[in-house]
């Protein structure tokens, strides 16, 4: 045991307390606020932290990749840990991982490492965000189960064109028709054993019949989806608008069947044919049924891309032609019976006027079924069966319309020999007052009398933008509320491009 003496004691700890302070300051430049002058000054930076800053780099992806793939993906990208040289990051489902790893993985990867050099890759784990999106899942999979044709919920998806009354039994066959029913019937029976499969004809040729027929046979055992291809645009453009591309493309890709109507009105629209392309090969990989619908051949599709048209090409493409005149009177005599059976009446409408209706009526089995439909309602007013006479003045303008197909072409032609100009002045870009009226008249009637788009109207009229289209329209409407003479003109150009062009 040491022995110290008054002055040593006080020596030895006065040398304790000047350590302590050298150990307090030392511990003082080691702090976090202190750190960084201290040892920047001295060029020292072991202890400078050097972790990944995931905020700067979600503000980059927003700059480089655009808002709506940041909003709509990447947004849903979690940071979770880091390590020497990968990082981990999570996402709420399986789903969300490959659409980002199959399309932005390595644009990610290269801005992540413009922060930190020595990440050399990225791994992702599936986190699901909390328990009520677990929740709302499962309420979304039970409405899914209370219906096996599929319906899209709460605006989102709220969509069922299954009609009861369209089967393959009432469907009325004949020389026309019959391969397309053939192979809707074979594909009601087989899954996939025609895929796709592609139906295309002329409006009102019964192509919707047989698609909702399909949809009808298949739900019994399957998800069925029918849709219209302009439906499915709405959806599409609405889910981008909401965010909530996720639940459109899952819900989309999960169905058994997928039937779309009138996919030419896909034509053009560009983000939405890439969305579809991907939908369509995904049901394809994983055995789903496709079947379309079209008013033409796929190789005849406009603005649809070519890789598009290649996959309906490679499944089983059937035309519906225009009806012979032995189904038109197998048809006439099949809705008369259903009309009588409807009403519980029995309209006894002569052979002659069967014959008429069958044979001058020639365009589409829509016409002829809303044909039969005028001559029983006139019955029913009337409480007599039309005549000859009777039932060309009640179908008139039906046997016009089919004699007279109207065209832009035709229009044109009748609107300038009406006004005394000729069809060069009238497409020029002269603005006389001659000139404009006749213009805006002739685009007037293109927009009530054909189905024809604005887009497709404005490129008749020497490519003119679908605004100019529609102030034309509004302008006619307007001189029509206080001009009689406009009134007058507008009646007798279009009874003549109706009923007298010959």
């Amino acid at each position: 045991m040491n022995i110290y003496t008054i002055p040593d004691f006080i020596f030895f700890l006065f040398s304790k307390i000047i350590c302590c302070n050298n150990l307090i300051m030392v511990l003082t430049e080691l702090s976090p606020n202190n750190m960084n002058n201290s040892y920047t000054n001295r060029n020292i930076n072991n202890f400078k932290p050097d972790n990944l800053d995931w905020k700067i780099v979600q503000v980059e992806m927003k700059n480089k990749l655009g808002l709506d793939i940041y909003e709509s993906w990447l947004k849903k990208i979690n940071f979770v840990e880091e390590f020497n040289n990968y990082i981990l990051l999570s996402v709420p489902t399986r789903f969300i991982r490959d659409w980002i790893t199959s399309r932005y993985l390595d644009q990610i990867l290269k801005i992540i490492k413009n922060n930190k050099k020595d990440i050399i890759r990225i791994e992702f784990k599936i986190i699901e965000k909390n328990a009520d999106n677990i929740q709302k899942k499962d309420n979304f999979k039970s409405l899914e189960n209370e219906e096996n044709v599929s319906f899209i919920k709460d605006s989102y998806l709220q969509y069922n064109r299954i009609d009861s009354n369209k089967r393959f039994e009432n469907f009325i066959t004949g020389s026309s028709n019959k391969l397309a029913y053939e192979a809707s019937l074979k594909v009601s029976e087989n899954i996939s054993y025609y895929n796709p499969l592609y139906i295309y004809g002329g409006v009102g040729m019964g192509k919707t019949h047989l698609l909702n027929s399909i949809g009808l046979e298949l739900k019994k055992n399957n998800k069925v989806m029918f849709i219209s291809a302009e439906r499915f645009m709405y959806q599409f453009v609405k889910s981008i608008k909401s965010n909530d591309m996720v639940k459109f493309k899952e819900y989309f890709r999960s169905t058994d069947i997928l039937l779309i109507d009138d996919i030419q009105f896909m034509n053009g629209k560009e983000a939405m044919q890439e969305e579809f392309f991907h939908t369509f090969n995904a049901l394809l990989d994983k055995g789903s049924q496709i079947i379309i619908s079209a008013d033409r051949s796929p190789n005849k599709l406009s603005r649809i891309q070519e890789r598009i048209k290649s996959r309906f090409s490679g499944g089983l493409v059937v035309d519906i032609q225009k009806p012979d005149h032995e189904l038109r009177k197998k048809i006439v005599e099949n809705k008369i019976k259903e009309m009588n059976h409807l009403y519980g009446e029995q309209f006894k409408i002569p052979q002659e006027i069967k014959d008429f209706i069958s044979g001058e009526i020639t365009v589409s089995i829509r016409e002829l079924v809303g044909a039969i439909n005028r001559i029983v309602s006139f019955s029913r007013i009337y409480k007599k069966i039309p005549n000859l006479a009777e039932t060309k003045i009640v179908l008139k303008d039906l046997l016009n319309i089919t004699e007279n197909k109207v065209t832009i072409d035709l229009i044109q032609t009748i609107v300038c020999k009406f006004f005394k100009i000729s069809k060069n002045e009238m497409l020029s870009s002269r603005r006389s007052r001659y000139l404009v009226r006749p213009r805006q008249t002739a685009i007037y009637l293109t927009k009530i009398l054909t189905s024809k788009s604005l887009p497709e109207i404005g490129r008749e009229f020497s490519n003119r933008d679908h605004t100019t289209i529609i102030h034309s329209v509004k302008t006619i409407e307007k001189l029509k509320e206080k001009d009689l003479d406009m009134v007058d003109n507008i009646n007798k150009l279009k009874n003549q491009i109706l009923y007298n062009n010959n």
